[in-house]
């Protein structure tokens, strides 16, 4: 079958898996224990997809590497270990991936959350095989930098027009624009349709099991 995309590019939280509530919890509970105002949630919800640094940049503009690093290390020592809040795969992410890996497209994950957190989820869902490659941005720059997708097309040997990137943040698509990659939007994540549709995605998933037939229905001879 002749078709558009040979690398499939997912965002990890709130394009995969529901973890808004946690990776809130976490920022207010960081927070507490730093003894400093908690952002809102709305603030927190706002930042998710962005690097920790960068997001600490935006929650608390001004502030040094030291808070900075301290604040890294409350956040993740509630995220892997201390949190219970529940943080599950969207329904139908694991069979849509399945589906994916058994067409041969090639799959990729680029998010915001650092290693230790990606590596943690990945083995909980058991999706660290289906993915040729990923990366993080503890690793290199922040979305909406280009930097990831453009490591993980030259790992995979994917040209640019070969690449869908897809997210439910503004940081996913602009970080795709500037790859001169594909965009392709979820409106179930943390920002509105309205704000995703500013950057001229190629469409907007309701439900990511309408991934599956959305490339179908895209594909054409190339």
């Amino acid at each position: 079958m002749n078709r558009n995309f040979k690398l499939l590019v997912f965002d990890w939280d709130g394009t995969l898996m529901d973890s808004e509530a946690r990776i809130v919890s976490c920022v207010r509970a960081a927070a507490r224990d730093m003894e400093i105002s908690t952002p809102t949630d709305d603030q927190i919800r706002n930042i998710i997809g962005l690097g920790l640094k960068e997001a600490l940049e935006v929650l608390f503009p001004g502030t040094n590497n030291h808070f900075k690093e301290q604040f890294i290390d409350h956040y993740r020592r509630y995220f892997l270990n201390e949190d219970s809040t529940p943080s599950l795969l969207f329904p139908s992410a694991l069979e849509v991936l399945n589906a994916l890996a058994e067409q041969n497209y090639l799959l990729a994950v680029a998010t915001g959350k650092g290693r230790p957190g990606l590596n943690k989820v990945l083995d909980e869902t058991g999706l660290r095989p289906l993915f040729h490659s990923t990366r993080c941005a503890d690793e290199t720059f922040s979305k909406p930098h280009p930097e990831m997708l453009l490591q993980i097309m030259e790992e995979l040997g994917a040209e640019p027009e070969e690449t869908l990137m897809i997210g439910d943040t503004e940081y996913d698509l602009q970080m795709a624009i500037n790859a001169k990659t594909h965009g392709l939007a979820v409106s179930y994540g943390v920002h509105e349709v309205k704000r995703l549709n500013q950057f001229n995605p190629l469409g907007c998933l309701d439900d990511i099991a309408e991934l599956t037939p959305w490339l179908e229905a895209y594909s054409r001879p190339i």
